[in-house]
């Protein structure tokens, strides 16, 4: 069944205005006008951006659902999908943040704007923790883009993650894939969206 609904989760920092979001809103747009198209800005609490995306998918049909996320929303990503049942696309996704984003405990200013802080708290890590999703239980969901240039994440890891899924591992790129437009065609592909 094509999907209907497309959920967008991005990553640490991050929000709608990233250059993945907003190059994925223009194609959905463009080309699936008919899909449904929801990309919240997360709170900096995992357990509040839980909720947030849990009341915003509350009615939206399992079987016809998919979700997107890039770096910690890979994390966030897989969480909806191991809960839903639905498709996830993951680009250079978080593996292990509540050991990696220890580091950024304190404020924290948005990459998109840098006047824009927000304090990211201790607990936020044990939050972190609450929603690792486990292993992955149908691989056939999976879609993932995984650059090995990633300059904060470990390609490595990331594929290690995800065994048996279809990965798409770039030689070379970087955490951002600046090199998005090559690669949205096979992401929006696997998505299977309805025209």
């Amino acid at each position: 069944m094509a999907t209907t609904h497309l959920l967008y989760l991005h990553g640490f920092r991050s929000s709608p205005r990233s250059a993945k979001a907003r190059q994925m809103a223009a194609r959905v747009a463009e080309q699936f006008p008919e899909v449904t198209w929801w990309c919240p800005q997360l709170p900096p609490s995992p357990r509040e951006a839980a909720a947030l995306i849990e009341g915003g998918i509350a009615g939206w049909p399992r079987g016809r659902m998919a979700v997107v996320g890039s770096s910690l929303g890979g994390y966030y990503a897989t969480w909806v999908a191991e809960r839903t049942g639905c498709r996830a696309v993951l680009l250079n996704p978080a593996v292990d943040p509540a050991r990696d984003l220890a580091a950024y405990i304190g404020e924290q200013s948005a990459w998109h704007d840098p006047d824009e802080h927000f304090f990211f708290r201790p607990d936020y890590i044990d939050e972190l923790r609450a929603l690792h999703a486990g292993p992955i239980t149908r691989p056939e969901r999976y879609f993932a883009v995984i650059a090995k240039g990633d300059e904060v994440l470990d390609w490595r890891e990331m594929t290690a993650r995800y065994p048996c899924a279809a990965i798409r591992l770039l030689e070379g790129g970087d955490h951002a894939i600046s090199d998005f437009d090559a690669h949205i065609g096979a992401v929006l592909d696997f998505l299977d969206l309805q025209r």
